[in-house]
């Protein structure tokens, strides 16, 4: 009795595996396309495109993306000298123009014990002398100013300005006095924010005091 149970019992499982064998085959006949399809590939994180620029705050570039204004009048010459950090001598043909930057102002040099300077007022000077002096260069200028000097963008090789490179490296402000009056260049706010916020220059230490300021303060009122 048990071995009759244990033959049937075998070839009941002989059986079995014989139809899973067979059931297989049909399945790869009429489906084989079940057998070769590739598994799900793990997820991964697109790598960066290296020539795809990244992206950029573009306040970072405020003074970039405002074109400089255009002027009335343009003066085409070499920057001869740089007395401060706001003024240009440049010699267009036999005649020596004064040029006054636009839209900026500088930290004030001293003119004797009754109008002290201001601290960076020499950095600024040099700074422009390294970024200008001895270039030919054109000035898109606005009006002459009552001293006889031409009030301008110096236009550099990039097609940005002196006056904003002076700005954005912390040796100039806008020059937002009496309600921006002379301020043509929206830029420049801008540009002395980041200035200031990367404690470029001038930015370096605290308490500094506009020119506009320093010169009725300090030279005119005796509170320096």
């Amino acid at each position: 009795m048990l071995r009759r149970q244990f033959s049937s019992g075998r070839l009941g499982r002989r059986l079995g595996g014989l139809l899973a064998v067979a059931l297989a085959a049909a399945v790869a006949h009429w489906f084989p396309e079940l057998g070769n399809r590739p598994s799900e590939p793990a997820h991964r994180a697109e790598a960066p495109d290296p020539a795809r620029p990244a992206a950029r705050d573009g306040s970072a570039h405020s003074g970039a993306a405002v074109p400089v204004p255009p002027g009335r009048y343009a003066l085409a010459g070499k920057v001869v000298s740089v007395p401060d950090g706001d003024t240009v001598a440049l010699q267009v043909g036999g005649r020596r123009h004064r040029v006054r930057l636009d839209s900026i102002d500088s930290p004030e040099a001293g003119h004797g014990a009754e109008q002290p300077g201001q601290p960076y007022a020499d950095a600024a000077r040099r700074h422009l002398e390294q970024l200008v002096g001895g270039m030919t260069l054109t000035a898109q200028c606005y009006e002459e100013d009552q001293f006889e000097r031409d009030v301008c963008a110096l236009i550099l090789p990039d097609g940005s300005s002196a006056n904003r490179a002076q700005v954005a490296a912390g040796f100039a402000w806008a020059y937002t006095a009496r309600r921006g009056e002379y301020l043509r260049d929206d830029a420049m706010p801008g540009l002395q924010r980041q200035a200031r916020d990367a404690r470029r220059g001038l930015w370096q230490q605290g308490g500094a005091v506009e020119p506009w300021k320093w010169r009725y303060e300090c030279w005119r009122n005796r509170r320096c």
